[in-house]
C-alpha cells in the first residue's frame, strides 16, 4: 500500500459513520455513511494533507457522486500528487 493510499484511507476512516473495523479501497463512500458535509470536509483534509487542489463542485445536490469508492479517491489524489512532482 502506497503512502497516499494509507493516508487517504486514514482520512476517510475518521469521517465514516458506520461501525466497520477497517476501510478498504473497494468500499463505497455511501456504504461508509459519508454525507455531503463529510465529503466536503474529506476533500478539504485531503487538499491540506497533500497540498493539492481537488476539482470539486460542492454546489451539486450530491457532491459525493464524483467519487464512488475509496479507490476512486485514492486514484484522484495520487494523480494530483504525481502531477505536482517536478
Amino acid at each position: 500500500m502506497s503512502d497516499v493510499t494509507g493516508d487517504v484511507i486514514a482520512i476517510i476512516a475518521k469521517k465514516k459513520r458506520v461501525e466497520k473495523p477497517t476501510v478498504e479501497v473497494s468500499d463505497r463512500l455511501e456504504d461508509l455513511g459519508l454525507e455531503s458535509l463529510d465529503a466536503v470536509e474529506m476533500i478539504f483534509d485531503l487538499e491540506e494533507k497533500f497540498d493539492i487542489q481537488i476539482p470539486y463542485n460542492a454546489n451539486t445536490n450530491n457532491p459525493r457522486t464524483e467519487f464512488e469508492t475509496v479507490g476512486d479517491v485514492v486514484k484522484a489524489v495520487q494523480k494530483l500528487v504525481d502531477e505536482k512532482k517536478p
